[in-house]
């Protein structure tokens, strides 16, 4: 048996196994096709569909192949609802028997947009959760945009897991961490030096208190959520 074959095959009767209920009818043959694509991105390390074509061993030609893939990329009737989230809500609910490690990012992607991304790290790798796209160069989303995301993800993460959220210093506006609070996540992001902060009564930029600190030094300074 080739390789091809054996992938292809492990990861359909993972597809069907884990999918509530049993598939039949269009849903069974969709997920047949996502099968077909997440073996031949594994073995073609590739997100192209000709490169992806290459490395499905269904006995077609690799033309017919990319024509079938496209039509399934391009279906209204493929929605994230019926062949991503249940996956995820596998995934997330044996992840958080222990701490669930969430990473927000943006990175630019194909024909000039831009993509807003929650992953969850499992074993090194970030798995994505959750994401939007906008028709923009890379750069900063606004901040109802970093919320809304958070929002799908807590109706999916188990109640009571422990979640920590990690992000860059775009990620560091105080109604995200206000929604952060309220969802009861811990979450450590960067944020700018220029940020002006209280402690005891004084008023000082962050860049003033680290060039005052030893390296390693933990500082806690707390939200003031009166001023959102």
């Amino acid at each position: 048996m080739s390789d091809n074959l054996r992938r292809y095959r492990a990861i359909r009767e993972a597809l069907t196994q884990c999918y509530p209920g049993q598939p039949s009818g269009t849903v069974a043959r969709h997920l047949i096709t996502l099968a077909a694509l997440i073996s031949g991105i594994v073995g073609s390390k590739s997100t192209q569909l000709p490169h992806i074509a290459t490395k499905v061993p269904d006995g077609t030609k690799p033309e017919s192949r990319v024509k079938r893939f496209a039509r399934w990329c391009d279906n209204a009737h493929i929605l994230e609802e019926v062949y991503f989230l249940p996956y995820a809500d596998v995934l997330l609910r044996h992840l958080a028997l222990q701490t669930v490690v969430l990473v927000m990012d943006g990175s630019g992607v194909g024909r000039g947009c831009t993509a807003l991304m929650l992953h969850v790290v499992y074993k090194g790798r970030a798995l994505p959760l959750a994401w939007r796209v906008r028709q923009a160069p890379k750069g900063h989303f606004p901040e109802d945009l970093h919320i809304a995301v958070v929002a799908l993800m807590r109706e999916v993460i188990p109640a009571g897991a422990k979640v920590v959220f990690l992000g860059d210093g775009e990620f560091d506006g105080t109604a995200l961490q206000a929604t952060l609070n309220e969802a009861g996540w811990s979450y450590a992001c960067r944020t700018a030096m220029s940020t002006v902060a209280t402690w005891e009564g004084e008023t000082f930029r962050l860049d003033t208190l680290g060039a005052c600190s030893k390296p390693g030094t933990l500082i806690a300074l707390q939200l003031r959520i009166d001023a959102l």
